[in-house]
């Protein structure tokens, strides 16, 4: 490679340093001596060796104690990432004539100039890993949060045992996300809370074949009447479920988008993340006729979640909403009295699911 920008190449080296065996504290040293190279880029046909002394790279290392300062220079000469060019007596010099060097001893930067396209590569290779492993971190994190969700929700129907079989895996999952792991372990992790989340699905379907929608169904009866009505019912449900069951708003990503199969539509590549599922609903706040100052404070009231959540529900049977605006301010006010909750309106959405929406 005839040319690089040394600075360049160092942050590639940082990212890709362990593929070198190389630590922090090492590449603080390579830092210090890329400073003494006059100029940004190294040249294959300029001078690329660096002459400073032990004292003045310590200054410039921070401090560096000389003794350390030795060490981490032999790390990055074992490491293929400097080369010594000594003198007779063992000191770093140079030796000029009429301004120009004739020879100079101390440290080349060849080395790091010819295996440019090797660092650069490596670096590449480990941001793409370390994009991989955050994805699946989140995939994980996301996973085990549904886990703990099904898990509450099957024990407040008492239809999973405190200290089940399934509760332990999930405390197991957990445990182990405390470690650092590589993303082949990850990954395995990611597919074990996948499996555990299948588990808990089927342990709940029953649930969801039978809940009972009695309590909420004027939520979606036609209305004939003027607004002032309008609320009167909204109200009178309202008052229904003004004492929840705690669990309604434990129920899982995977049972509200179930509940609320309409919402795909407008998600493009699916509903995976709480957050797709709010930018989902905003993008469908408008199309409803939900002006922004409605949809602002029942984010505020609700919390963003428990209002998307609402806002799907409403969705899901729009036809029976007249007025979508005015139903979301009413239902925020009565969030804001603690006399609403969005979790019964999914479960009897989810009773009068379609079998294959609940499967």
């Amino acid at each position: 490679m005839p040319s690089i920008d040394k600075w360049h190449l160092f942050s590639d080296l940082r990212e890709a340093r362990a593929r070198f065996g190389v630590s922090d504290r090492d590449l603080a040293v390579l830092n210090a001596l890329l400073s003494f190279h006059p100029g940004r880029l190294l040249e294959d046909a300029g001078a690329l060796i660096v002459f400073p002394s032990n004292a003045t790279l310590s200054d410039r290392a921070h401090g560096m104690p000389e003794s350390t300062l030795r060490r981490h220079l032999a790390a990055l000469v074992t490491a293929g990432l400097l080369a010594r060019h000594d003198s007779p007596n063992g000191k770093r010099y140079v030796t000029r004539a009429h301004g120009t060097v004739l020879r100079a001893f101390g440290f080349s930067l060849r080395p790091l100039l010819i295996r440019a396209p090797e660092i650069i590569a490596a670096a590449t290779e480990a941001r793409e890993t370390a994009l991989a492993l955050r994805l699946t971190r989140e995939r994980l994190v996301l996973c085990l949060r549904d886990c703990a969700k099904l898990l509450a929700f099957a024990e407040a129907e008492a239809m999973v045992a405190q200290g089940d079989a399934l509760a332990a895996r999930l405390g197991a999952l957990r445990g182990l996300m405390r470690r650092k792991l590589d993303l082949a372990e990850m990954e395995r992790l990611a597919e074990a809370a996948e499996t555990l989340r299948a588990g808990l699905s089927a342990r709940l379907e029953p649930a969801l074949q039978t809940a009972d929608s009695s309590g909420c169904d004027s939520h979606f009866e036609r209305h004939s009447q003027d607004s002032k009505p309008e609320l009167k019912e909204s109200e009178s449900c309202a008052e229904k479920i003004a004492a929840p069951p705690a669990a309604s708003d434990s129920l899982p990503l995977e049972l509200v988008v179930k509940a609320c199969p309409d919402l795909l539509p407008y998600a493009g590549g699916g509903i995976r993340s709480w957050h797709e599922l709010l930018a989902t609903a905003q993008t469908l706040r408008p199309m409803m006729g939900v002006a922004a100052d409605v949809w602002a404070e029942a984010r505020r009231v609700m919390g963003a979640e428990r209002a998307a959540v609402t806002l799907a529900a409403m969705l899901q049977r729009i036809s029976a909403i007249q007025r979508p605006g005015a139903y979301l301010r009413h239902l925020t006010a009565k969030a804001a009295a603690g006399a609403f909750s969005p979790g019964p309106m999914i479960m009897a959405l989810l009773s009068h699911a379609p079998a294959g929406a609940r499967s």
